[in-house]
């Protein structure tokens, strides 16, 4: 405890200063956020300071910040418009109800553990919803930027209606001159900024962030005016309106809506879309933290809730987790939620030391900022991303944005769900197949020999990937795991793309997930992240254009072993019917094979089956072969126990070697010939098992078979295994 109390202190110094660089960024993006929702623009920078105090005091985050959020800028804005029924103030009221039933319900969510609400979501259909937003944002605020006027549309109309705007504001220009288009020309310059300022490498320039030079310039001008003795040219409309005292009348949350069906359509919005947004965010800043701590989402559900309530009660927003100043942040080596606090306590005195500064930026600046960054959660290159994942996810993804933008967000996303099931059905081809697999509970994770395998059968998908999720939960983070998903039919493009947001945390921590399993799995996209779907070999096209990244890895070993790989599909199994263990077993084909380029020896994925109809069991498991310079005797070691009834039957016993009671102790040795088997395994040898991980060893005579599990291993198990033959193998040559 009191170490964690000096290394508090001790950081206090650098999150004092990460707190008021993102104060800086915070202040004119409350504000925006404000505006472009249709409320007071205090409202946003009230929101920042009730959620930075909330949310650092009892979240369960550590570098996150909260404040108000992009997202529900479109929600607000449309509740405001429609609740208020033209009277925008009373509109607002009407929210303030809808945005505190949801800081309610967000609160709840967090009480019911349902912070895996967000593993819920298509990964597309959530790009989607964040592009649709950007759209949204952009749309109400470009004629802003310009110091245009625009009566009520919708944000397809006002999407459409941009070159138009762009073409009244540069004949406003031209033909009127500078004075009549100055709130324009600020907005523009300010966009400007924003656009060009990450270009700039002037490291002094740098020490103030983009937002904040636009206040400065907007304020800057102002007083330009007033000491020359001219008239501002930017009307009093298109300027901040700050209250004299700001806390003396707060608007109070007017609840007389709440037995209306289109007010709770607002509140299910507000508490979906402040869900999401915070829950992403969350897990996105969870990446960026050096330390690679992983926060408490439920907790911070509970204090985004609780923030919210009291927002509302102040005449603020919903309180959410925001990705870009959490990332400003983490970039200002914060390390713990003191930062969150400062933020907000810097915010704080902003607003009660410089009012009348505050009232001298122009809404065309603040806008500039909003359709940045509305841009960047919309810009073209997302559409490109999206498209070389899949042209599925495309799809889903453009839906979203279409529904969203003409519609709403719930329909939005509700369609993109939609979509994507009706996709996934399509693909697999077999409505019942789909749905009888598709929930099954399907995750089987165990520990072995230091390291722990995660093995997923049936369906991976947005629909059941918590429950892959809660098995990777419980394992520490520096930890080695094997996530096997050779008997997974499908993966999806959110399952994989969860795997590989572990797999970046696993190796921050100084742990390692390894995917297995996939090398069967058919994908029209060379993206890692592509949709995955178990086909026949005979489907898949050339396989060497299509290597997993097990593949990749496996030809990276051989290369530098100097062993060559076939990672195509082989018939050619006769060489291993002879062995015991395959008695009552088909063999179907090996692939991924890895040849000694100087021994006969063979490492192999095998697929091969026991029992037969309703009892039939598909296995794919990794093999080490050898064919041996010499005959030797038939004889199988295992642990103890493990295979003891199949070689019963098959008339072997249990050999006992004389003087090594802990090898007979481990080890269930059997032979045809008990006497050639017991000369066979010299002392070396023995002890030479003794010291070792447990592999199942055959011999039929001919060869040595040698595997681990009857699993597909990793490649640092295959290495493993491979390097445990060679020196088996090497043992054995040398007594002879």
């Amino acid at each position: 405890m009191q170490r964690n109390q000096a290394l508090f202190l001790k950081d206090l110094p650098k999150n004092m200063f990460s707190g008021f660089v993102v104060s800086l960024i915070a202040l004119p993006l409350g504000l925006g956020l404000a505006l472009a929702s249709g409320a007071p623009p205090i409202a946003g920078v009230l929101t920042a300071v009730v959620g930075g105090i909330v949310v650092s005091i009892l979240g369960g985050s550590h570098v996150t910040i909260s404040g108000p959020g992009n997202g529900l800028v479109i929600v607000v804005l449309g509740a405001i418009t429609t609740l208020g029924n033209g009277d925008n103030y009373q509109g607002y009221l009407y929210t303030l109800a809808a945005i505190l039933i949801s800081g309610v319900i967000v609160m709840a969510l967090g009480f019911l553990k349902m912070g895996r609400l967000s593993d819920f979501f298509p990964s597309s259909a959530i790009q989607g919803m964040l592009a649709a937003i950007g759209l949204g944002i952009l749309a109400k605020q470009f004629h802003v930027m310009l110091g245009l006027e625009r009566g009520k549309a919708s944000i397809a109309e006002l999407l459409l209606s941009i070159p138009e705007m762009i073409y009244e504001f540069g004949t406003r220009l031209f033909s009127m001159g500078f004075s009549a288009s100055f709130a324009g020309i600020i907005g523009v310059i300010s966009f400007c900024i924003m656009l060009f300022y990450p270009k700039i490498r002037n490291r002094y320039v740098q020490l103030i962030p983009a937002p904040m030079w636009i206040l400065l310039i907007s304020i800057g001008s102002t007083y330009y005016y007033q000491f020359t003795g001219q008239d501002y040219p930017i009307k009093e409309a298109l300027m901040i309106n700050v209250p004299e005292s700001i806390f003396a009348q707060l608007p109070f949350p007017d609840f007389s809506l709440i037995t209306d069906g289109t007010f709770w359509s607002f509140v299910i919005s507000l508490t979906l879309i402040a869900s999401i947004e915070s829950l992403l965010s969350i897990k996105a800043v969870d990446k960026l933290d050096p330390q690679s701590r992983r926060s408490n989402v439920n907790k911070d559900l509970k204090a985004l809730g609780l923030g919210t309530i009291l927002s509302a009660l102040i005449g603020g927003l919903n309180v959410v987790t925001v990705i870009a100043r959490s990332s400003v942040n983490v970039n200002n080596n914060a390390s713990n939620r003191s930062a969150n606090f400062f933020h907000a306590f810097f915010l704080l005195l902003f607003i009660l030391l410089f009012q009348q500064q505050l009232e001298r930026v122009s809404l065309t600046a603040l806008a500039a900022i909003l359709v940045y960054t509305g841009y960047k959660l919309a810009t073209p290159s997302k559409f490109f991303k999206i498209a070389e994942i899949g042209k599925e996810q495309l799809l889903i993804f453009v839906i979203t944005v279409l529904v969203t933008v003409v519609s709403n967000l719930i329909n939005g996303i509700v369609m993109g769900i939609l979509t994507t099931i009706v996709i996934h059905l399509f693909l697999n081809k077999s409505v019942g197949v789909f749905l009888r697999n598709v929930l099954k509970p399907n995750v089987l994770g165990f520990k072995e020999e230091g390291q722990y395998v995660v093995s997923v059968k049936h369906f991976c998908s947005f629909l059941n990937f918590y429950q892959l999720k809660n098995k990777i939960d419980r394992i520490p983070e520096n930890s080695n795991v094997i996530i096997d998903l050779s008997m997974c039919q499908f993966v999806d493009n959110t399952a994989m793309e969860g795997i590989e947001g572990y797999i970046e945390v696993f190796s921050k921590k100084g742990g390692a997930i390894e995917v297995v399993g996939l090398d069967k799995h058919g994908t029209k996209s060379e993206h890692p992240l592509a949709v995955r779907k178990l086909i026949p070999f005979s489907s898949i096209g050339p396989i060497e254009n299509y290597l997993t990244r097990r593949q990749t890895q496996l030809q990276a070993a051989a290369a530098e072993h100097d062993w060559d790989y076939k990672p195509n599909k082989n018939n050619e199994l006769n060489t291993l019917k002879s062995f015991i263990y395959f008695k009552t077993k088909n063999l179907n084909y090996k692939y991924n094979q890895l040849f000694h380029k100087d021994n006969d020896i063979n490492i192999f994925d095998l697929e091969y089956s026991e029992g037969e109809f309703i009892a039939k069991e598909t296995i794919k498991a990794t093999m080490f072969h050898v064919k041996l310079p010499f005959s030797a005797p038939v004889f199988t070691i295992d642990k103890e126990g493990l295979l003891e009834k199949l070689y019963h039957l098959a008339g072997f016993k249990d050999i006992q070697i004389a003087n090594h009671p802990t090898f007979n102790k481990r080890f269930f040795l059997s032979g045809k010939n008990e006497k050639a088997t017991k000369n066979f395994l010299t002392d070396e040898l023995v002890l030479f098992l003794e010291s070792q991980p447990y592999y199942h060893i055959e011999s039929n005579g001919k060869a040595l078979l040698i595997f681990k599990k009857e699993r597909l291993l990793g490649v640092s198990e295959i290495k493993a295994m491979s390097y445990f033959g060679e020196q088996l193998l090497k043992l054995i040559e040398k007594k002879q």
